[in-house]
């Protein structure tokens, strides 16, 4: 059981990333999680889709039936900065972590890795001090037009992570009024 009276600093992150720039967000990214280490965080959360970015406002060229050639070549250039998991981009992360002597969660879009690789999901990942990969969670139910460009989690993925000061879990956007949701990290001590 976890010290409750334990008093952990949390750096709840607010920056933009560079869009459809994985890359360039990656290093910003890295910076960002020494920056907050530097001033005494133990615990480095970063936003919903923070790596390659958010899409808000982006169309994708779709209509109901169709999508227009710019759309298409719109969705390319996503999919191409999304992240395969594991990979580059999550061994880097995971250095940033293990530099830092944090634990981190940042939001990305994962390319499905197994299967077709043409899925995009909307994915947590949880890092160590040890710069492991200790978790993934796919959201369950994109939002609205999300529907449209991330495919949906199963559920298997509700991840909660042990520390040294607690149990660490958390829910993506929309998925933070989902009774059962809750209920499930409830159940799991989250």
């Amino acid at each position: 059981m976890a010290d409750v009276s334990l008093v952990v600093k949390a750096a709840v992150v607010q920056a933009a990333p560079v869009p459809f720039d994985r890359d360039a967000t990656v290093q910003k990214t890295c910076r960002l999680v020494a920056e907050a280490a530097a001033h005494g965080a133990r615990l480095v959360l970063f936003p919903e889709a923070f790596i390659p970015a958010y899409p808000r406002g982006l169309r994708f060229g779709t209509v109901v039936g169709g999508r227009t050639a710019g759309g298409r070549r719109t969705w390319q250039a996503y999919w191409a900065n999304a992240v395969d998991v594991p990979g580059p981009v999550t061994r880097a992360l995971g250095d940033a972590a293990r530099e830092a002597n944090v634990y981190l969660a940042v939001g990305v879009i994962e390319r499905d890795s197994y299967f077709s690789r043409g899925t995009l999901y909307c994915t947590l990942l949880y890092f160590g001090p040890s710069g492991r990969l200790l978790g993934t969670h796919r959201k369950l139910k994109p939002t609205a037009a999300e529907r449209l460009i991330w495919g949906e989690g199963d559920g298997s993925t509700l991840t909660v992570v042990e520390t040294e000061f607690g149990k660490v879990g958390g829910l993506i956007c929309w998925e933070n009024y989902m009774p059962l949701a809750r209920m499930a990290m409830y159940g799991k001590g989250v």
